[in-house]
């Protein structure tokens, strides 16, 4: 298609069109005569919704402002808190208007939008106010946090209803946790060997976030946290719901920095925990050294005249396995008290994995902490009604028709996917909440969808001299997005930067594509997800590359090598010398031979060197190149010191004259690093 075509069809001169094709995204170029007829499409769809928003942000700001059902009886507007990204629907929770009336209200102002549509805090607040409201914006990380002491106020209310005389143990569930390559994920396979005949554990295709091992007839639940310092959000949520936790020490390691993190959360989790001194069978194993180190961070043990005890494990050979088991039961017994829950009431208890599988549709792993749940139970998440147990499925992949406390349970039957850490209840009135299913302030999974990061004015001109890396992201649960986001945000260099662009759930789709094409560098990351036809397609046409990950770490360090990839090297100048030119003893093109006095410091073979000359009254530098070889009598040297004279082979463009003054340094370049989070 030719280019005035286009501009025909989009009422505008060609010449206006292609000043605008960059602010948009495309670049053909101010002198592009054709462009194929799949891109001419791309832009006449991206140029009307340019203009559509532009258009319907006008209407929505000179809109009138009639009095709505937020004003109060004093004539004030009720205040209203809207978080950056907000679901058309969870708007009139936060209005409390039934949907249809907000819907009408962006029907008037223009704007076509479902229930399940997304708006930015600006639209959503302008709509707030056409209503009566006033709205203020909550960040992210406010909103995050409110969730979670909301889901911790929540369980200590629960647990406080419960009566005393209707108390019954339950199994202990463990957290296991440690500095990465210190064996925790080893422990963890050796713990499970011990409990599981090999038929079985080959038969395990579905991780849910959390198994069961029995020892002496007891059963522990260990929940399966990441083990690396960057997962703290996850790992904090694990200790929120375990009663004991393992910290995995490596004994050739010791005390790593994220160790130390490891036990700043369970001393906030406040719960008892045993050391696991890890990698026993290594030569040289050296305990004490590591006793010490722990001493130092404040866990003394028992053999030292503390409190916590240890325990020697190889993970690697299955030895210390059961003797580690037997002191999470030691510990279960001294803490008792604190295990207990009562099992006949509604079931409570704490989402620790969430996805949406394309064939089951959301699914939830929850860890029941009080009551027992049943097949065909109603879910509650936040005092909405998020669906009922169509099918309970245990560790093992069994189908289960109730899971007790302590027990983990895979759930099908949610709407939505709830949240990792939410708190999942049954309630004792599902109609009840049928009627306000709208109203809550849930942190939806589609909101994780196609999230655009947007920046302001003032923090674009304060990154102006950082190179960006531009990245999609997308994965299979809310944990692993949750976690991956966690470690990028601790990348910090001053030259260069992650600049996440898109993140949601789900597989790659065109318009993540699109995304990443119009803001190169990018790179589109699938973790544990897959691209769609289409857009792998639209992938290689666009140029965009699509990596896929079924290990975040893996995904971390390709991130690191393409920022480093992007790092220019640090160039260091070194001063060496000043030399007076006193005679010229031959020239060539680009290459002269001239005789010096050093005057200070030192000349060096190879060093590079700036030609000073005298004009009127003050110096210019005229010229610069680079000393090929120094001469000293009949002989080559390598250095030539103050005081002396030489011979100087010069390579460069400028015509060395006598008189002229010669300043030599030399230049080293230093690879600068982008080192991955710690």
């Amino acid at each position: 298609m030719n280019v005035s075509d286009l501009a025909r069809r989009l009422k505008i001169t060609p010449q206006e069109l292609l000043e605008k094709l960059p602010e948009l995204g495309f670049d053909i170029g101010q002198k592009a005569i054709k462009i194929d007829n799949q891109m001419a499409e791309k832009i006449f769809r991206k140029w009307m919704e340019v203009k559509r928003r532009e258009r319907l942000r006008g209407q929505l700001l000179v809109s009138s402002k009639n009095d709505g059902p937020g004003v109060g009886e004093d004539g004030e507007k009720k205040q209203v808190s809207i978080p950056s990204i907000i679901v058309v629907r969870e708007l009139a929770g936060v209005l409390g208007l039934p949907v249809t009336r907000v819907i009408q209200e962006l029907m008037r102002a223009g704007i076509l939008a479902s229930q399940n549509e997304r708006l930015d805090y600006e639209t959503a607040a302008v709509i707030a106010d056409e209503l009566g409201f006033e709205a203020t914006q909550v960040t992210d990380d406010e909103k995050s946090e409110k969730q979670d002491v909301e889901s911790q106020d929540r369980i200590k209310e629960i647990l406080s209803q419960e009566a005393e005389g209707k108390k019954a143990s339950r199994p202990p569930v463990v957290v296991v946790m440690g500095h990465v390559d210190h064996g925790k994920t080893r422990t963890l396979d050796a713990i499970r060997r011990t409990n599981v005949m090999e038929g079985e554990a080959g038969g395990i295709t579905q991780h849910i976030g959390a198994y069961q091992a029995t020892r002496k007839g007891r059963q522990m639940t260990f929940i399966d946290t990441p083990g690396h310092e960057a997962f703290t959000v996850m790992r904090s949520r694990g200790a929120k719901v375990a009663d004991i936790a393992v910290l995995v020490v490596a004994v050739d390691d010791g005390v790593q920095p994220q160790t130390k993190e490891v036990i700043d959360i369970i001393k906030a989790a406040k719960i008892p925990f045993v050391v696991a001194l890890n990698k026993m069978d290594k030569e040289g194993a050296d305990p004490d050294r590591v006793l010490a180190q722990l001493a130092e961070v404040g866990v003394l043990s028992e053999a030292w005249g503390g409190k916590v005890p240890i325990v020697k494990i190889s993970a690697k050979k299955g030895e210390g396995i059961d003797d580690l088991l037997e002191m999470i039961l030691l510990l279960a017994d001294i803490n008792a008290d604190n295990i207990q829950a009562n099992p006949d009431r509604l079931a409570f208890g704490t989402i620790i994995e969430s996805h949406v599988d394309k064939a089951e549709g959301p699914v939830a792993t929850v860890l029941i902490q009080s009551g027992t749940l049943h097949k065909n139970d109603f879910l509650a998440v936040r005092n909405e009604l998020f669906g009922r147990v169509r099918s309970m499925r245990n560790w093992l992949g069994e189908q289960i028709l109730e899971a007790t406390p302590g027990v983990p349970a895979k759930i099908l039957g949610f709407r939505v996917a709830p949240s990792v850490g939410d708190i999942m209840e049954v309630p004792e009135d599902p109609k009840s909440l049928e009627k306000k299913k709208s109203k809550g302030n849930y942190q939806l999974a589609s909101q994780f969808t196609a999230v655009k990061s947007i920046k302001t004015e003032a923090e674009q001109n304060s990154e102006d001299k950082k190179k960006e890396l531009n990245v999609v992201i997308k994965a299979d649960v809310l944990g692993s997005l949750e976690a991956i986001l966690g470690m990028l945000e601790k990348i910090d260099h001053e030259a260069v930067e992650v600049n996440i662009i898109k993140k949601g759930l789900g597989n790659i789709t065109e318009n993540d594509i699109e995304e990443a094409a119009n803001n190169q560098p990018s790179v589109v990351y699938g973790f544990n997800t897959v691209a769609m036809p289409a857009a792998a397609a639209h992938a290689r046409e666009s140029n965009v590359e699509i990596k896929q990950v079924k290990i975040i770490y893996e995904l971390i360090d390709d991130v690191i090598v393409r920022l480093n990839a992007l790092l220019p090297p640090e160039v260091i100048k070194t001063d060496l010398g000043k030399a007076e030119v006193v005679a010229i003893f031959r020239t060539e093109k680009e290459r002269m031979v001239v005789g010096c006095k050093v005057r200070h410091g030192e000349l060096k073979d190879g060093a590079k060197m700036i030609i000073w000359r005298k004009e009127g009254d003050e110096e210019q530098p005229v010229g610069e190149g680079v000393i090929e070889s120094l001469q000293v009598g009949k002989e080559k040297v390598k250095d030539v010191q103050q005081g002396q004279e030489c011979g100087l082979s010069y390579h460069g463009k400028e015509k060395i004259q006598v008189g002229d003054r010669l300043d030599v340094y030399s230049e080293e370049s230093k690879v600068r690093k982008v080192e991955a989070p710690r």
